[in-house]
């Protein structure tokens, strides 16, 4: 197998995410309360929130086999993701896959440390009689959104069309 020459960006990626998300993590793990909310900017709050479930808050469980078995699923798409890095000769590929699994090692070590992926952050719209929250995410979680859409545009609009000789 020819290993791509961007392994170390991708890898450089990967532990600068995880790294700032674990730091800000514990900030906010160690400043805010569970559940208190401190508005930022129009738009934006804080508010400390443990999720023991997936994505958007499905399925929680508090469960400790549920906890491993989710800590192993992300171990394995970390060990994909780092095949797929090791192999790409394409610095968009790269980076977009540092970001994927930097973020999904700092939601791993959340589950080791806190028992749930902790998250802060809160985008809202809000008028004067009307409310809409989004879901309430972290660091992790936007890198890992920013690597996909990464992948997503090399895939569909990037020109790799052959050319013919």
């Amino acid at each position: 197998m020819e290993r791509g020459p961007f392994i170390p960006l991708g890898a450089a990626i990967a532990v600068v995410v995880c790294a700032l998300d674990q730091v800000l993590k514990l900030w906010i793990v160690n400043w805010l309360e569970l559940g208190s909310r401190l508005r930022i900017l129009p738009g934006l709050e804080l508010v400390l929130t443990l999720n023991t479930g997936i994505s958007y808050g499905l399925f929680q469980q508090d469960s400790m086999v549920v906890r491993w078995l989710l800590v192993g699923i992300k171990a394995l798409a970390v060990l994909l993701l780092g095949v797929w890095l090791a192999r790409t000769h394409v610095r968009l590929t790269a980076v977009a896959l540092g970001l994927i699994i930097g973020g999904a090692l700092g939601n791993a070590l959340d589950r080791l440390v806190h028992g749930a992926v902790v998250d802060f952050i809160l985008l809202y719209v809000a008028t004067a009689t009307w409310r809409y929250d989004w879901y309430v995410f972290n660091l992790a979680d936007a890198a890992i959104v920013a690597g996909v859409i990464g992948l997503m545009y090399e895939s569909l609009w990037r020109d790799r069309a052959a050319k013919a000789p």
